[in-house]
């Protein structure tokens, strides 16, 4: 099968196309020949390995391989259908069209996963390429507007609302009953508008820690504001939730967990079935779309974590095989 592998850190060329064997199967596995995964901004990270990229450096280096990739294929997502099956798989059979996680990495033509692992069957009425845009954005957001304790009626702000995680949070929070500000960039604004956005702040033009408006939740997509920056635009009992850990946001989550009633929440998105089956539902009845900004085929994987590297991309970039 082909595979993009990296064995070492830096520019997007260091992606390159090799043969690899097909994994072999557990009994409790199956096999699915790849049809779609993207190019998170985490992959690019990853990818690049650098101090300045990196969130926490250097333990985050150490963790992922201090002189080079521990993992050397990356990807978090997919999308596909099932080629064969292991003799004890009961939940899925060949032909199955699937979408889920897989901590393998993705960048490949196949991939083996235990039938109870985080896979669940596509929604019939969105594309490959649409469903492997859910499970890291649509996941993460969810994972993190329920670290906020999201619920009706709440005030939600999301800072960085047009990326993958962005455009899915305002979806997300839409459905529970929220009342959703979106802040992106001047050239998003119709784009989170579109999404269901109540209000939107165009970063450039407006200071939203200088309105005076207060949030239930502000949820940091990006890792460009902060606890610090926020804390007078929350509610008593507002949350502050981030998707990207910094040594001083680690400060904030053990000091507001002591003192004070405003609260800086942190996690790792979990691989769960069930949340990916709850997302499939929800793009089934047409109340999450998944955006997608671009998309590649696999031998062109660099040229995406080029335009991924920009960090000016609209939801999700797609690559296909």
């Amino acid at each position: 099968m082909k595979a993009i592998v990296y064995t070492k850190y830096g520019s997007p060329d260091v992606l390159q196309m090799q043969e690899l064997e097909k994994p072999t199967l557990e009994d409790n596995e199956v096999l699915i020949k790849i049809h779609a995964r993207t190019v998170s901004s985490g992959d690019s990270k990853m990818r690049a390995g650098s101090r300045k990229r990196l969130p926490l450096w250097p333990i985050s280096r150490m963790a992922i391989g201090l002189a080079k990739p521990k993992k050397t294929i990356l990807g978090m997502d997919f999308s596909g259908e099932i080629e064969s099956v292991g003799k004890d798989v009961k939940q899925f059979k060949k032909g199955d069209q699937v979408f889920g996680f897989c901590g393998k990495g993705t960048y490949t033509e196949y991939i083996s996963l235990r039938e109870n692992g985080p896979i669940a069957i596509k929604p019939t009425n969105i594309t490959y390429e649409e469903a492997a845009a859910i499970p890291f954005g649509a996941a993460s957001s969810l994972y993190f507007l329920r670290k906020g304790n999201i619920q009706s009626g709440k005030k939600v702000l999301i800072y960085g609302a047009s990326g993958s995680l962005g455009t899915y949070a305002i979806q997300l929070a839409k459905h529970f009953g929220a009342e959703v500000t979106a802040v992106c960039s001047t050239s998003n604004l119709e784009l989170v508008r579109s999404l269901g956005a109540n209000k939107v702040i165009d970063y450039t033009k407006e200071d939203y820690t200088k309105n005076s408006e207060t949030y239930d939740i502000i949820y940091d997509t990006v890792g460009k504001t902060s606890f610090s920056r926020s804390k007078n635009s929350l509610n008593q009992t507002g949350y502050f939730v981030t998707a990207s850990l910094r040594f001083p946001t680690l400060v904030h989550i053990l000091w507001t967990s002591k003192i004070g009633s405003k609260k800086v929440a942190y996690g790792i998105t979990p691989d769960s079935a069930e949340d990916l089956a709850f997302l499939g539902e929800l793009a089934e009845t047409g109340k999450i779309k998944p955006v997608i900004d671009r998309s590649y085929p696999l031998e062109q994987i660099a040229s995406a974590h080029e335009y991924v590297d920009k960090g000016h991309k609209k939801g999700n970039v797609v690559i296909t095989t």
